[in-house]
């Protein structure tokens, strides 16, 4: 109990001085987390919205590539870009791998079948009601898709939030694509592993501290959105029940 109360208590030290390291892996690790989300977002958006009012030959086998790609470990799309960008992989002319741009690949593939996913639920539930409406006005399944996603921006905006708070807390593929290389490709959830396994606990403390608050913050958010639409539509909103977690 002394160790852990030194810890937290040397942890809480370091975040109030705004210690230059720990300041340094958090800013990288919202870096890679912002730009691999919206690179996933712009795509899973376009891509979500469309499934949910196209029908063609194949959707429900497609449907059931994107719901088993949602399970996949991490680790898996680790390895996957570790032997896309390893030096006898066919872009390893980049030189990309154990570099900030490989983590964001890494986390862009981990968080597109995430965005895909809620956003194909989100804009099929809102065809339903409004879909044959918008039909019969002439409107074609990419406008009706496009004009959906739209009226439901608002739910949108929690499958946008939730994304980013699973790319943050994301360990497995960055570390396999990143190499957790100090100053260079370190972010928040490697550094904890490794400063663990070193005995550096209150860094790491410190680190889970402030990625726990970053989680909590997007809860928060989330939960602030439902509310503000629900209020604004008579309670009678319908947003999707997605939150994010370490």
């Amino acid at each position: 109990m002394t160790s852990f109360t030194d810890s937290a208590s040397t942890a809480l030290q370091l975040i109030t001085a705004l210690d230059s390291g720990l300041l340094t892996i958090v800013g990288r690790s919202l870096s890679v987390s912002a730009i691999a989300c919206a690179i996933a977002c712009v795509l899973g958006l376009i891509v979500g919205a469309w499934l949910g009012v196209a029908r063609f030959a194949g959707r429900a086998l497609v449907l059931t590539l994107l719901n088993t790609f949602l399970a996949v470990p991490s680790v898996v799309v680790g390895l996957v870009v570790y032997l896309l960008l390893s030096r006898s992989g066919p872009l390893g002319f980049l030189g990309w791998l154990f570099s900030f741009k490989a983590m964001v690949i890494a986390q862009a593939l981990l968080v597109l079948p995430v965005v895909t996913a809620l956003t194909h639920q989100v804009v099929e539930d809102a065809e339903g009601t409004h879909g044959e409406q918008l039909q019969s006005l002439g409107a074609r399944p990419l406008m009706r898709s496009l004009l959906l996603a739209w009226d439901e921006r608002y739910a949108l905006l929690t499958v946008l939030i939730a994304s980013f708070g699973r790319a943050i807390s994301e360990v497995g593929a960055v570390m396999i694509v990143g190499g957790n290389i100090d100053g260079f490709t370190r972010v928040m959830t490697t550094a904890i592993a490794l400063e663990t396994s070193k005995g550096d606990l209150p860094l790491a403390l410190g680190l889970g501290l402030i990625l726990l608050s970053v989680v909590l913050f997007l809860n928060v958010l989330i939960a602030l959105l439902r509310r503000w639409r629900e209020l604004q539509e008579g309670g009678t909103a319908s947003m999707p029940s997605v939150g994010v977690s370490v």
